[in-house]
């Protein structure tokens, strides 16, 4: 980013700062990151909106397994008239595994709140999917797949699902990979913990 840009995305930071109370600013590297809290969330997006940030980058979570509220969302706004970057995050608790919905804010948001449903759980009650067809739709695993495989918690190798008729239902083998990371005389587990069957 210019350095305008980056002036004018945190003259907007501040701006949101000041207008909601509770929202915290932090800096790292240049990017400007605001914590809000979930019941505020939808009112900071419109106002961002109304800042002139007119392209939602991307949705994605946090699964911060072991901590209370486990999970974290996390979206990445952009201007396009003044090129400036945000960053929003708020906390979803495991107990109500739910976030609002920003559809009718960003068209974008559709896919990438199915992604987040489909891939980490999160529901979004008042998406579009949900009035049309009573549930969101899955945008990666098929239809009716019981898991949500970017949990901490969920094996590289998969786990068996019973839908034979749908797609296979083991754990695939591994074979030394995917997503291998340290090399090391030690086995799989010890190179990648996540390929530990977790209980």
């Amino acid at each position: 980013m210019t350095k305008e840009a980056v002036a004018s995305a945190k003259k907007d930071a501040d701006s949101i700062v000041a207008k909601f109370a509770g929202a915290k600013l932090s800096e790292f590297r240049g990017e400007l990151t605001i914590v809000v809290t979930r019941g505020q969330f939808r009112d900071v997006a419109k106002f961002c909106r109304e800042l002139g940030y007119d392209y939602l980058i991307d949705v994605s979570s946090v699964d911060h397994m072991g901590q209370e509220p486990r999970y974290e969302m996390v979206y990445e706004l952009q201007s396009l008239a003044h090129t400036g970057h945000l960053r929003l995050k708020y906390t979803v608790s495991e107990d109500d595994c739910t976030a609002p919905s920003v559809v009718d804010i960003w068209a974008t948001a559709d896919w990438h709140e199915r992604e987040v449903f489909d891939m980490m759980g999160i529901n979004f009650p008042t998406h579009p999917d949900v009035k049309e067809y009573g549930k969101l739709r899955r945008i990666l695993m098929w239809d009716g797949y019981p898991f949500h495989p970017l949990h901490k918690d969920f094996p590289l190798a998969g786990r068996a699902s019973n839908m034979p008729d749908v797609a296979f239902s083991d754990a695939a083998p591994l074979a030394g990979g995917p997503f291998v990371t340290s090399p090391t005389t030690e086995g799989i587990a010890e190179r990648e913990p996540r390929s530990r069957e977790m209980e």
